[in-house]
């Protein structure tokens, strides 16, 4: 069938909207007509190369839809259901066996080639090849053609169904990593380095927890909605004295300290004010050989731990469904954290996310 997709075609060039060839679902596989998608940072440094996927390529890994068409060994949707569509394991491998998919040891080659496992496509133009399978999905287009692993049923308002894709990556990253990965508890004092949509999601997870949270970001628009969506305080990185602000706010010191930002020196700065046995949570796609400095016998005398999360620790097919249920009782308010662009207009909706006006672009087809 035809299908309508924004194409990365060059490196640092804009996305250009065609029209593509999709094969028709497989034996296990689905068939999405996408209703929004969100844009991620992973996109963008995916179409400029440095996560070097074959060009041209559809990305869009944040895609929510109805189901169209399934193949004849799918079981887990049916025609006509609302799903979100995250990343792609394998669901074999001792991770996956263990209910954590994201560390699937084929994560890497089942989320970023572009490619089944038998080397074909999915997509094409002309009779050629187009990269799709982009976290397993693809789903900066009309519809979307993904392994049955990949989609999670839901339930939800029409209106809110193309805002919740993101619960397929970064609202999941940011909301999982405070609930799953991080586990805050009620009273814990946690530091959140970056508002986007990682660490926005974050602090709307941290109010729910009960935290006493303060976020860490540049922009006041975004600083003025994380206090209005449960922050205890949100400062500017680059306040005079930022360690004594930070001290009056978190007595005891910082208990769980995520960073969204993957800047060395702004994980750096606040090591110092950890508290005994604190947790560090870094989830950044960062530059190249980025590194942090750690004093050995510091950690060790008191026990903080550093730990590197992928997709929040989260289970999609299980904590997906548990953040819907927060979204539809008023708890997570997505329509605060998105703005929609039509399809057409995603590299309008790029420049304007990284402007810091709003926090998620959600394309909509």
């Amino acid at each position: 069938m035809r299908i309508k997709a924004a194409v990365a075609t060059q490196a640092q060039q804009p996305f250009v909207i065609e029209d593509l060839n999709m094969e028709p679902p497989r034996r296990h596989e689905v068939r999405v007509r996408v209703l929004g998608v969100g844009i991620c940072h992973t996109d963008i440094i995916s179409k400029d190369q440095q996560i070097p996927v074959e060009l041209p390529a559809v990305l869009g890994h944040e895609g929510a839809g109805i189901v169209e068409a399934v193949g004849e060994d799918v079981t887990k949707v049916k025609v006509g259901d609302q799903v979100v569509m995250s990343y792609l394991s394998c669901g074999e491998c001792p991770s996956c066996n263990e209910h954590a998919p994201s560390y699937c040891h084929q994560f890497a080659p089942l989320n970023f080639l572009g490619r089944r496992p038998d080397g074909s496509a999915g997509l094409s133009r002309q009779d050629a090849p187009v990269s799709g399978r982009f976290f397993g999905q693809s789903s900066f287009a009309s519809h979307a053609l993904v392994d049955q692993r990949n989609v999670v049923k839901v339930d939800i308002d029409a209106q809110r169904l193309p805002l919740v894709g993101a619960l397929g990556c970064g609202f999941q990253t940011g909301a999982g990593t405070i609930m799953n990965a991080l586990d805050c508890q009620s009273g814990d004092n946690v530091v959140i380095v970056g508002g986007g949509a990682v660490g926005m999601s974050a602090v709307i997870a941290a109010s729910i927890r009960g935290c006493h949270t303060v976020l860490i970001e540049p922009n006041s628009q975004r600083r003025a909605l994380a206090v209005e969506l449960g922050a205890a305080a949100a400062l500017a990185p680059d306040i005079p004295n930022l360690k004594e602000a930070l001290s009056t706010h978190l007595s005891g010191g910082i208990s769980k300290l995520f960073d969204t930002t993957g800047i060395a020196p702004a994980i750096e700065q606040f090591l110092p004010l950890l508290a005994p046995r604190a947790t560090v949570g870094l989830v950044a796609a960062a530059e190249a050989d980025s590194a942090i400095k750690l004093d050995i016998t510091h950690l060790v005398l008191t026990g903080i731990t550093v730990k590197g999360i992928l997709e929040g620790d989260a289970d999609p097919d299980s904590f997906i469904p548990e953040l819907i249920d927060h979204i539809k009782a008023g708890r997570f308010p997505v329509e605060k954290i998105c703005k929609t662009f039509p399809l057409e207009q995603i590299n309008k909706a790029i420049h304007e996310q990284k402007s810091a006006k709003f926090v998620k672009a959600v394309l909509i087809p």
